[in-house]
């Protein structure tokens, strides 16, 4: 054997050493104590646990009963929805007032955030959605060409939910870009409420799909993803059944025995000793009341059992918190009420929750407003929207009438002093206070006329400067002998 294969055959022995002394010495990364049986390696019961898949969101049928049957369920579906439409966005353009008072006319008119809401709504509950822009004239199965929209072409928007169209699986979306990997057209199935048995082009659609799932596991769902519900289904069949144990508790709070000797004896016997029993028994029952008396042998025994109902109102609420933080929803929004402890109003944890609906809204929603709002433009304005423009979402939070005179207070005290320093112009500064009054309600009537007006006023600071007078007076006349020659 050469020392070359030699060298080998070692190298091959030691690694084969390590890998034994490594297998010798393997641990979990969990705590184990097989003497108390203690860890999940250990022969316990807790060991014996592991996860399954559900898979509720491919029951169509059990997601539609849960949504109208489970008030938290529908809860857990819409608010989120509503809370990310509901108040609109503010268009950041150097474009006319005018203008943007028309595209915001134009998406209210068309219904814009409730077809956007309803996206939203049908994503969580059954896991996937789109929204397709309905442009007259237009082949919904080619690309959305944005120079080829006239004016008035764009009419609003169309909700399919997942059950009702069928992606293309095979043909998928091969242009690099966010869309890659994705379904490239859509095909609506008869079911559909309209665009029967067409095919849509992935470009005119806003897509959502709920909890986006991971590869494998969005292959099985048809490219879409999951149900919100799926995450908390095991929570909230708890929910609903301590809530109904409850419930049913109450028919058994006020318990009654009535003792009676020998009652199997008589049971047995049957004929009219155990009719005449029944008899009494129904006496009783007929006359017992607030003021009734309860008529019975001197050997017979009646009690009354009252049950008491501690406790229950914990189990509930902890059941609710279980279900407020998978959904990321507070107690306060979620069941309308404010969380015990020191912070009893609940501000702190609307801020936060308000927080996540900004970040949901501009993962989600962004990206299909960003080209709706372009193709709105087209339609309405008859142009595209500005260069450099951009929309932001309006804030949740609203504000008391004592932080907005806060606030109008400073943002007027700025204004005046840029102004009167002669930073800005009086033009600048009426369209600055008119912005302003979105926010905090003052200086709203400041008007188009008004800002026009003051266009015509003289740039800062030329009050201060000394200018050459443009028409001097006649040139006075020369002393006598002035211009003389070898005059003084």
């Amino acid at each position: 054997m050469s020392k070359r294969h030699q060298i080998k055959a070692r190298a091959a022995k030691v690694s084969a050493a390590t890998d034994a002394a490594r297998k010798s010495f393997m641990t979990g990364d969990s705590f184990e104590n097989f003497a108390a049986r203690v860890g999940l390696q250990a022969n316990n019961q807790n060991a014996a646990s592991h996860y399954t898949f559900d898979l509720v969101s491919r029951n169509r049928v059990q997601m539609e009963a849960v949504y109208r049957s489970s008030w938290i369920a529908g809860m857990a579906v819409d608010l989120v929805a509503q809370d990310m439409t509901r108040s609109g966005i503010e268009l950041v353009s150097d474009m006319e007032p005018e203008e943007k008072d028309k595209l915001n006319q134009a998406l209210e008119r068309l219904q814009i955030w409730n077809s956007l809401c309803d996206n939203v709504k049908w994503s969580r509950l059954y896991g996937g959605s789109i929204a397709v822009m309905l442009i007259d004239g237009q082949n919904v199965s080619t690309p959305l060409k944005l120079d080829s929209i006239a004016a008035g072409q764009f009419k609003g928007l169309l909700v399919l939910d997942r059950w009702v169209v069928q992606p293309s699986l095979e043909n998928l979306v091969t242009e690099y870009g966010p869309h890659l990997g994705k379904p490239k057209f859509y095909t609506v199935l008869a079911d559909a409420q309209a665009l029967v048995n067409q095919t849509i082009h992935y470009s005119r659609v806003i897509r959502l799909e709920g909890v986006q799932l991971p590869y494998w596991q969005r292959i099985a769902e048809n490219g879409w993803g999951q149900s919100v519900l799926e995450r908390l289904w095991d929570r909230l069949i708890a929910f609903d059944s301590t809530s109904s144990g409850t419930a049913q508790l109450v028919y058994k709070a006020h318990l009654r025995t009535y003792k009676v000797e020998k009652l199997r004896e008589l049971i047995a016997m049957g004929g009219k000793a155990f009719e005449a029993f029944v008899k009494q028994m129904e006496m009783i029952r007929l006359y017992q009341s607030n003021e009734g008396m309860t008529v019975m042998d001197a050997s017979d025994e009646f009690e009354s059992h009252q049950y008491s109902f501690s406790g229950l109102s914990e189990v509930l609420l902890s059941f609710g918190e279980q279900i407020s933080g998978a959904l990321q929803i507070p107690l306060v929004r979620l069941f309308g009420q404010s969380p015990g402890g020191l912070n009893s109003s609940g501000d702190s944890d609307l801020r936060t929750y308000y927080d996540n609906v900004a970040a949901w809204q501009d993962c989600d929603l962004r990206p299909g407003m960003t080209t709706l709002l372009d193709v709105v433009s087209r339609s309405v304005l008859g142009k595209p929207m500005e260069e450099g423009w951009d929309f932001k979402f309006n804030p949740l939070w609203q504000l008391t009438d004592t932080e907005k005179a806060e606030i109008g207070a400073k943002d007027t005290n700025s204004v005046v002093q840029a102004f009167d320093s002669g930073i800005v112009s009086r033009v600048t500064a009426l369209k600055e206070l008119r912005q302003s009054s979105q926010t905090t309600g003052l200086w709203s009537n400041i008007t188009d006329e008004d800002i026009k007006e003051a266009e015509n006023d003289p740039p800062p600071g030329v009050e201060g400067l000394e200018l050459p007078n443009a028409n001097p007076g006649p040139k006075e006349a020369p002393k006598p002998g002035e211009n003389e020659p070898g005059g003084a």
